[in-house]
């Protein structure tokens, strides 16, 4: 018996409850694994920032708030336990995941940590977060079909959803601080053959509008402060995994993220990452929720 009231031992931890970690406690709590989903103050990660989602299948048009509470409500209804306390120190040598309350010893575990987004850091990119400024293209892209956008960046990603956007919107405008590009050269050539794309060297310098995002202010190279006329602004700057509690323990990839094979498994045996947090090619609700699936599906009663 446990000697320690606050010490908790559980066949499965879930470290994470967004739409990956919520899932792979579905799935869990399904087979009978009894998970321990440690949920933090706020469950839902990034997906309830996203006012409108229309292309999770089956689902329709719904926002963020709702669709992770719907996901939250099945984990619980299938018997998963969440604890809304935040993981702040993890050894995955000794198995165990500390909060501020309590310490967890797990047999497997499943990092479902997220990302964050890189901001502008500009006054006014919070205010018009999910009225205007986007993070994510093929989220949100659907929403400014037949108008004016901007993307913000010079790498992969950015050129990657202007590419995407210009066969969306009116017109993409792709700014970047420099005029030489960080991305691929395949993509920098397609961008440059896209007549819907127009390329400004500049910095954003502040954001206009009033409910909604009208404008965007850039400095450019040479010519000085140009106001662009825009109903949406994609920020592709990169992203920052929330891998830090496990740096130094798995093995992560150049950008930070955390590697693992298709199964989701990590170079250690017993621990697996699933979602925004892992190397993956596409960061959509969807692909999260498989990825929990295919986790929670490896672990055996």
């Amino acid at each position: 018996m446990n000697s320690n009231p606050n010490r908790t031992e559980c066949r499965l931890l879930i470290v994470g409850a967004g739409p990956a970690g919520l899932t792979a406690a579905i799935y869990a709590a399904r087979a009978g694994l009894k998970p321990v989903v440690l949920a933090g103050a706020a469950p839902g990660g990034q997906a309830t920032e996203s006012p409108e989602i229309e292309n999770y299948p089956g689902v329709g048009r719904t926002d963020g708030y709702t669709l992770a509470a719907r996901m939250l409500s099945s984990a619980t209804e299938f018997g998963a336990e969440i604890v809304y306390e935040t993981a702040l120190k993890i050894s995955l040598a000794e198995k165990t995941v500390k909060t501020e309350s309590s310490e967890y010893v797990f047999r497997e575990l499943i990092l479902a940590t997220g990302a964050a987004h890189r901001h502008l850091g500009i006054d006014g990119e919070d205010k018009f977060t999910g009225r205007g400024i986007s993070y994510c293209a093929t989220c949100d892209g659907g929403f400014y079909r037949g108008k004016n956008v901007a993307v913000v960046g010079g790498g992969d990603s950015a050129l990657t959803e202007a590419l995407y956007l210009s066969n969306i919107a009116e017109s993409v405008t792709l700014i970047h601080r420099r005029d030489a590009y960080r991305a691929s050269p395949v993509l920098v050539d397609r961008i440059k053959a896209q007549p819907k794309i127009r390329r400004l060297t500049g910095v954003i310098t502040a954001l206009g509008g009033n409910e909604k995002l009208q404008s965007v202010e850039v400095a450019t190279i040479p010519s000085g402060i140009e106001n662009l006329a825009v109903d949406a602004l994609f920020v592709a700057i990169g992203g920052a995994p929330n891998t830090e509690l496990v740096r130094g323990q798995l093995q992560l990839d150049e950008d930070g993220y955390i590697v693992t094979d298709a199964l989701m498994r990590t170079d250690r045996d017993s621990v697996y990452a699933v979602g925004d947090v892992r190397n993956t090619p596409l960061r959509q609700i969807v692909t999260a929720c498989a990825d929990g699936a295919v986790a929670a599906s490896q672990i055996v009663v």
